[in-house]
């Protein structure tokens, strides 16, 4: 009996590093990602939105966003009273900024948060692949390493460097944990941004409750997430520009 167990724990132990052996680029950490929540991961999502913004001088702002999210690709903001109309709206890889509930056409853009720490795990491996190689990461470089007390897999750089476009995943859960990228007009600074506190929820899959955004190490920005939603029905007029206003929007549960 002993000896079998034994066995089954030198095979376990084995099996573990030849799946960790098989992550030899990015693409393969993608893949490993999408094969891991396929079908077990939320297409919709509500939550509100605490964002403090960390001013040079030390002190702190705080307002509230209500952020409705249909992956791959979909996220509104509504910015807190809702009713003037302000917000952002990212839909079909374009970028909506709206004030007073107006808007101008939109330019192109792909939100990398919403890439990696949403729709890499159900959209399609090959377009998540194509998204990253547009952010200039280097998926051919992957390393391992520990932070924040647990192993995680950094794709785009290699060991000391911190300034070259990369992400960083979870090894156990195979989760994004951080995002660096160079920033600023002239791309001299580095944003940094990082997902914390995961909690799952019901039905499958995870969410990062909070988000610290930091611009050459120091904090810009911290998102805290509170009534967290999951798989309910949002309308598509949502994600349409033109129906900013009007969309019905009680699906926020705003108090």
């Amino acid at each position: 009996m002993m000896k079998k167990l034994i066995l089954f724990l030198l095979l376990f132990v084995f099996a573990g590093s030849a799946i960790a052996a098989d992550l030899k680029s990015g693409e393969d950490l993608v893949s490993a990602m999408y094969k891991k929540y396929s079908g077990k991961w939320y297409k919709t999502l509500t939550f509100v939105q605490k964002t403090i913004t960390h001013k040079p001088d030390g002190t702190t702002e705080a307002a509230t966003w209500y952020e409705a999210i249909n992956c791959p690709g979909k996220l509104r903001i509504d910015f807190d009273p809702v009713e003037k109309g302000d917000g952002l709206l990212f839909a079909d890889g374009k970028i909506f900024s709206f004030r007073d509930g107006k808007t101008n056409a939109g330019r192109p853009f792909v939100h990398p948060l919403m890439v990696l720490g949403f729709d890499v795990y159900m959209q399609p491996v090959e377009t998540t692949i194509t998204q990253l190689k547009d952010m200039s990461i280097d998926l051919s470089t992957i390393r391992q390493e520990d932070w924040q007390g647990k192993r995680v897999y950094v794709v785009g750089a290699k060991q000391g460097d911190l300034k070259s476009p990369q992400f960083w995943v979870d090894k156990k859960d195979l989760l994004f944990v951080r995002l660096l990228q160079p920033t600023g007009k002239e791309k001299k600074s580095t944003a940094d941004t990082r997902f914390n506190k995961y909690v799952k929820v019901k039905g499958g899959g995870w969410v990062a409750a909070e988000v610290l955004f930091f611009v050459d190490g120091k904090p810009a920005t911290t998102e805290e997430y509170s009534d967290i939603q999951v798989g309910m029905d949002l309308s598509a007029d949502l994600w349409n520009p033109e129906k900013w206003i009007s969309v019905d929007k009680t699906y926020f549960k705003i108090k």
